[in-house]
């Protein structure tokens, strides 16, 4: 039996979700079973291929729902969850009891590991590390920026590799590595070891990049390393170098896309007030309400630069509007 796990690629909770989710559904839905795992990104125009819905089951992980029949398992926790309201009104007449959703979650790891014990007795003690880290690393929960860049711990190693890999075989290798090992055993592993020496040497050519790139006015910075081949940076490094920010709108470009990051410094003095989710929405992108994204076609770079622009001014408008 083939079970096909949907994940949000080049994302350490995407990754953990469905290292997660494939540990719960072996120990305690069935044994018997073959993973195949298929990474999805955030891209213009659609986002899944009914064709690859080709196992004789089929779960999204910590990416958008999608009421294709085929898929007979969903978890998310992003508050842009839906494409279209019907696809919301789908998902709310599911009577399955296996499509998940709820965006208070800090990580959709953790999400899944609740789900899995208190619906289906899963024990999430083997996994508590994996659990533990996607929080912090999801939801921003460091201590300072600092320690959000220095890169010492297993799972920001992890995310820096995780973040940066342009192989498409990689992630799947790695999955079944983190449902089953310690952080630090996966690290030191032959498949992630040789890879971090240059990825730790472009994260310090990426912290002086974005040291001359980046412009901080009325409590939000922008940054366009457009021209650089920089999409994996740390997203924490902005925030680091400008500890006033409250806000932070940065355009990166990849083979496939343009995309708008927007997010919000987790140390900033005073709260963010701006939902980012829904500004990202109006733009087809979404997430979280303190950090979202947008993707565009890769021709489409003016348009990318002109959404970035506009949502920069209304965030500095937002600050100057609340006198911080």
């Amino acid at each position: 039996m083939k079970v096909r796990v949907f994940y949000h690629d080049r994302c350490f909770d995407g990754a953990s979700s469905a290292a997660l989710f494939s540990r719960f559904y072996r120990e305690r839905i069935r044994n018997d079973i073959d993973f195949v795992y298929t990474g999805l990104l955030h891209r213009a125009g659609s986002l899944f291929n009914e064709a690859d819905f080709d196992g004789d089951e089929n779960a999204i992980v910590d990416f958008k729902y999608s009421s294709s029949p085929k898929i007979t398992w969903w978890f998310d926790h992003h508050e842009s969850a839906f494409l279209t309201p019907a696809d919301a009104a789908h998902f709310e007449q599911d009577q399955s009891n296996r499509k998940f959703y709820d965006p208070a979650f800090k990580s959709c790891t953790s999400f899944i590991a609740m789900i899995a014990e208190q619906r289906f007795g899963f024990n999430p003690a083997p996994v508590e590390e994996l659990v533990h880290w996607t929080d912090i690393i999801d939801g921003a929960l460091y201590e300072d920026a600092k320690t959000a860049i220095e890169m010492k711990e297993p799972a920001m190693q992890l995310t820096m590799v995780i973040e940066a890999t342009q192989d498409s075989d990689f992630l799947p290798q790695l999955i079944p590595l983190l449902a089953t090992r310690p952080l630090r055993e996966v690290v030191s592993s032959p498949l992630v070891a040789p890879l971090l020496p240059p990825l730790l040497e472009r994260h310090q050519k990426s912290m002086a990049l974005l040291r001359q790139r980046t412009e901080c006015k009325d409590g939000t910075l922008f940054f366009d390393v457009t021209d650089q081949e920089l999409e994996g940076y740390n997203k924490f490094v902005p925030y680091y170098l400008h500890p006033e920010s409250i806000y932070s709108v940065g355009l990166s470009k990849s083979s496939f896309r343009v995309k708008v990051s927007v997010g919000s410094n987790p140390w900033a003095q005073a709260p963010p007030l701006v939902n980012l989710a829904k500004v990202c929405e109006r733009y087809g992108g979404g997430g979280h309400a303190r950090v979202g994204a947008i993707s565009f076609n890769v021709t489409e770079q003016a348009a990318a630069r002109r959404a970035a622009g506009e949502i920069v001014e209304e965030l500095r408008e937002s600050v100057r509007n609340t006198g911080r």
